[in-house]
């Protein structure tokens, strides 16, 4: 027979046999309603628990691929200058949600710092509380330790516990456990006596280092990110330049970094080696190692010798060099129709695909009738598809050539507003050869000299070695460029002492389990010992049974043998 709520006080009045009635007076309960000083601490226990701490991790983690996916101004200007011109209509969607600059960028920040709030909410109290579990004595012995993980009962006979008594025991005990490195505690028990033991305080000491390393971690990257700096540039074989400020292509200094500070070093890049792969034909071509010899000479100090290589940056006078990219540098020399230079350099051009076809800009302001801009296509081994297009079908120098279109007008850079090096705007300007002019486009190899259209003058490219003639080697014949990555961060060497605590905290809230155990003894009217032991494990322990059993096993043999363990 169906009882309800009126009838039976053990139940609540919304139980499913409760009256109709007492159900429907549940909706007039009202809630007290949290407030503003209420929400805001309901807020704050949400915002520091762990499980936020770790998605926020999580969070950060994700946030941060955008940062490999695309270029970013910090550590690649010259990639995004190309990403804009490969994709003129995702570019300015990109640059506005901050793609290219994803770690200094408003969202990731604001990850970065609630990571940062959350950990701290989640550090402070969870220290005092295990400040304070230290300094408490392991809990009272349990009454029944039956209802305990690997209870086991070990009974000594009379004859063999001749002169031990539970007391005597439960010390024997005692020492064993404080020899396996827990702490303990005696207490008395009716009829004998009882050791409480606990260790494993090593795992929760584990998991604070690991988040207060954390913590560190995050305190250190945004210093060093204040008071560091990078900036990058592009060295020619044969070049150098002196870390100043001027000198760099492009320099992203950290909010608290003083242009004074910079360590005032000479850098020259005296070759370029690369090894290509030309063994395996399902790889050939493909790079296998690239090196940047170089000479570092600070004032006052001797000249050394040093190498760059790809994930391993050349330490020098505070700084990482990184080698971040490279390629093809021809060197171009302009002359005005009475035969005086008016141009001569080595132009990096940036390459296009892994056969290192590249795209350069030449532009010549002074010295010819008019402006003059040019865009050169160079192909390291030139070679000509069906379509009678010229593509590169290997990344050495076997064949190279390089083809220019010409351009004349204005410039744009009258004006004083700065252009970059590796774009030409030709809105402005009258093309005078290529495709839709008439005239073929200007083809050189190296030491080759032409006449540019309508009478300008002439262009040569020039042979980096010197040959004043063609020759049918062209292993040198044109410099390569490194671009370079040069990297202050004044606090990496405590972000690596932090890592190290992370992982050591973390391996050791891992593995170091956290147990207890108990020993009890009895003394028994027939005068023989009857002993019980018993452990508990917070979270998963396998081992724990394996434990009790061997302490039971050794300790019961011990006093077997009237010795101690």
């Amino acid at each position: 027979m169906a009882r309800s709520s009126d009838h039976d006080p053990l139940r609540p009045s919304d139980h499913v046999d409760g009256t109709p009635d007492a159900r429907q007076s549940e909706s007039s309960i009202t809630q007290p309603k949290l407030g503003f000083v209420g929400t805001l601490r309901f807020i704050w226990r949400q915002l520091t628990s762990m499980r936020t701490a770790l998605f926020l991790l999580l969070l950060l983690a994700i946030a941060a691929v955008p940062g490999s996916l695309v270029p970013q101004r910090s550590s690649d200007p010259n990639g995004v200058v190309q990403y804009f011109d490969n994709n003129p209509d995702l570019a300015p969607f990109l640059d506005s949600i901050q793609m290219f600059d994803v770690y200094s960028s408003v969202w990731f920040s604001s990850i970065y710092l609630l990571l940062f709030v959350s950990l701290i909410g989640c550090v402070i109290p969870r220290t005092k509380h295990h400040y304070d579990a230290l300094r408490a004595r392991p809990p009272k012995t349990p009454a029944r330790l039956g209802r305990l993980a690997g209870y086991t009962e070990r009974v000594v006979p009379a004859d063999d516990a001749s002169g031990v008594t539970a007391a005597d025991a439960v010390a024997s005990a005692t020492t064993a456990l404080r020899g396996l490195g827990y702490r303990v505690e005696p207490y008395p028990v009716a009829r004998g006596a009882s050791v409480s033991a606990e260790r494993g305080y090593l795992r929760e000491t584990g998991n604070l280092v690991f988040h207060i390393a954390l913590l560190g971690i995050l305190v250190t990257v945004g210093i060093g990110g204040g008071f560091g700096f990078a900036g990058q540039r592009v060295v020619v074989e044969g070049q150098s330049f002196v870390n100043t400020l001027s000198a760099y292509d492009s320099f992203n200094p950290g909010r608290f970094f003083q242009d004074s500070e910079l360590d005032p070093y000479r850098l020259e890049l005296e070759k370029l080696d690369v090894e290509y792969e030309l063994m395996n034909a399902d790889a050939y071509g493909q790079p296998i190692d690239f090196t940047a010899n170089v000479v570092i000479e600070a004032q006052g100090e001797d000249a050394e010798q040093g190498r760059v290589k790809v994930n391993d940056p050349l330490r020098a006078h505070g700084t990482d060099i990184f080698l971040l990219g490279n390629g093809y540098a021809p060197t171009v020399t302009v002359r005005n129709p009475e035969g005086e230079v008016v141009y001569t350099d080595s132009i990096p051009f940036l390459p296009q695909d892994a056969n290192l076809y590249s795209i350069g800009i030449i532009k010549v302001p002074d010295g010819l009738a008019e402006q003059v801009g040019m865009v050169g296509l160079f192909y390291p081994t030139q070679a000509e598809g069906t379509s009678g297009a010229y593509f590169s079908s290997f990344p050495d120098l076997l064949y190279p050539m390089l083809t220019i279109n010409v351009y004349q007008g204005d410039l744009g850079i009258d004006g004083g507003e700065p252009k970059s090096v590796y774009t030409l705007d030709t809105d402005s300007l009258e093309q005078l050869s290529g495709r839709g002019t008439g005239v073929d486009s200007i083809e050189l190899q190296p030491g080759e000299t032409a006449d540019l259209p309508n009478g300008l003058g002439t262009i040569t490219f020039e042979d980096a070695r010197g040959n004043a003639a063609v020759d049918t080697d062209y292993e040198g014949s044109v410099s390569r460029f490194a671009s370079l990555d040069i990297h202050h961060d004044p606090t990496q060497g405590w972000v690596l002492a932090f890592a190290i605590l992370c992982i050591g905290g973390l391996a050791t809230s891992l593995f170091v389990p956290r147990r207890r155990l108990w020993v009890k003894a009895f003394d028994e009217a027939d005068g023989s010992l009857r002993l019980e032991y018993a452990g508990l494990a917070r979270g998963d322990d396998p081992t724990l049974v394996d434990a009790v059993t061997s302490l039971a096993d050794k300790h019961s043999a011990s006093l077997e043998r009237k010795v101690d363990l």
